[in-house]
């Protein structure tokens, strides 16, 4: 019988970086720049139509709320992003185990995702 395998945070981290860069190159935004360390912020700078944005990406883990962030960490990103111009957008992704939210991400098994999009802060 195979060992489970949890997740890391940072393999959480990658997963919900790889949700958010499909949707945002789906939506036709162009990555200038790509930070995949968990609270080195922003995880995405991005360029759409001549307009800079400045991303944050989150894993939230269940049963907290991935809508809700850390505000101050936020504004600081916000005030970075302002002096170049550039939007700022929170991307909260809940991740959890789909047989039992209260059980761990295992690799290779079903997960499910809680995640509405990008939140302009």
């Amino acid at each position: 019988m195979n060992k489970r395998q949890v997740l890391t945070a940072q393999e959480l981290h990658n997963l919900a970086m790889n949700i958010v860069g499909r949707q945002l190159e789906s939506e036709g935004y162009e990555f200038m720049g790509i930070n995949s360390k968990p609270f080195k912020n922003p995880q995405f700078v991005c360029l759409k139509e001549k307009q800079l944005y400045f991303i944050v990406v989150r894993n939230v883990v269940y049963p907290n709320n991935p809508k809700m962030f850390e505000k101050s960490q936020i504004l600081k990103v916000k005030e970075q992003a302002s002096k170049f111009e550039a939007r700022t957008y929170y991307a909260g992704v809940g991740l959890s185990n789909a047989e039992d939210q209260n059980l761990p991400v295992y690799l290779n098994e079903p997960y499910i995702v809680d995640y509405e999009g990008l939140v302009e802060v």
